[in-house]
């Protein structure tokens, strides 16, 4: 990558560095506040098994690798900000978490029954989402799964304050349709896919879950 390319890695590591602690907080109770969330990461662990390992790939504070690890999975997770995988080692003492970044994943190839980019793919520019997507496909095992999660939409948003912080910070809503084109590039095919209604008064925007498997 040029610099120009990375400023964004920098800027996204700085942020979630500042906000990890109210963040966690803050989400500690959403996904039980979200069925449809659920029902995703449910049918996930369903299809790709108890004891299968399933990196959690963006993990943040950890909350989504610690209900995976709840529904039988062998569940880790990377993150790009050391100060969210220090809260995940802190509230899931038991699972792993690693520093890593998605564009050049600590893993091997083939390595994983399943993997989750829960609205980690949204701080990567749209042009440059596709080096993350091959990445996320190469690190999968044959027939293994992808699930991940996004904002619907097709602008950039900057967030100057979250969670009670000063951040800067760039997000991208995304249209499911290119997603889906992404994954099919990358040698997957999109299984299903959920478009859901914004739930006020956080979300402003639909928010769509597609669930892919590399093809054997």
């Amino acid at each position: 990558m040029t610099a120009s390319e990375t400023d964004f890695v920098s800027a996204t590591r700085t942020a979630y560095d500042t906000v990890a602690v109210s963040y966690a907080d803050l989400l500690k109770d959403a996904l039980a506040a979200s069925p449809w969330e659920r029902a995703m990461l449910d049918t996930f662990s369903e299809l790709v098994g108890a004891g299968a390992r399933v990196g959690d790939l963006g993990c943040g504070p950890g909350r989504v690798t610690g209900y995976l690890a709840g529904r039988g999975l062998d569940a880790f997770g990377i993150d790009l900000s050391p100060g969210m995988v220090e809260v995940a080692r802190q509230a899931f003492p038991g699972l792993e978490f690693e520093v890593g970044s998605m564009a050049a994943l600590p893993l091997a190839d083939a390595s994983l029954a399943g993997a989750l980019a829960w609205y980690s793919l949204i701080h990567t520019p749209p042009e440059q989402l596709s080096v993350l997507i091959m990445e996320l496909a190469r690190v999968l095992e044959p027939g293994g799964r992808l699930l991940t999660g996004f904002q619907v939409g097709a602008e950039r948003r900057h967030i100057a304050n979250g969670y009670g912080h000063d951040i800067s910070l760039d997000a991208y809503r995304l249209d499911p349709d290119f997603i889906a084109g992404l994954l099919t590039e990358a040698g997957l095919t999109v299984e299903a896919r959920l478009v859901r209604a914004p739930e006020p008064p956080h979300e402003k925007t639909p928010q769509a879950y597609l669930l892919a498997r590399k093809q054997s």
